[in-house]
């Protein structure tokens, strides 16, 4: 009988994906205040999917903007906020726990509230920049 290991698919083979913990988002948010911006990102070579948690300070938006290729996932993991839909619609509210769909082609804009607001964003990668001749040259 072969062992595990000798098969490719124990302990001894680092080249296969192995699931893990990452990141614990509750840390992340409750770190003293700090800018907003991305706290942390998803960087594993060979991935499929882009993932990042995001902070808002008190009163800080991600102006509306319409993303045309990707849907987003949205996940509130501390704090408040408004997200936008558009033009005609009413803001709807966020808050811890909240998950939200972000369709690709929907406009869409999110505001924290007063005490800030964290999320985890996760979408499909992003194909890198590639270069090559255009069709038809």
């Amino acid at each position: 009988m072969t062992s595990p290991s000798a098969r490719g698919t124990g302990p001894a083979d680092r080249s296969a994906p192995e699931a893990r913990v990452l990141c614990d988002t509750r840390t992340l948010a409750e770190a003293p205040p700090a800018p907003s911006g991305v706290l942390w990102k998803l960087a594993e070579s060979g991935r499929q999917l882009d993932a990042n948690v995001v902070r808002l300070a008190p009163g800080d938006r991600i102006v509306a903007h319409t993303e045309t290729q990707l849907d987003v996932m949205l996940l509130v993991t501390a704090g408040d906020g408004l997200l936008g839909a558009g033009p005609a619609d009413e803001p709807q509210q966020l808050a811890e726990g909240a998950l939200v769909w972000l369709p690709h082609g929907a406009p869409r804009s999110i505001t924290a509230g007063e005490t800030g607001l964290a999320y985890v964003t996760v979408h499909q990668r992003r194909p890198g920049m590639r270069i090559g001749t255009r069709p038809g040259t």
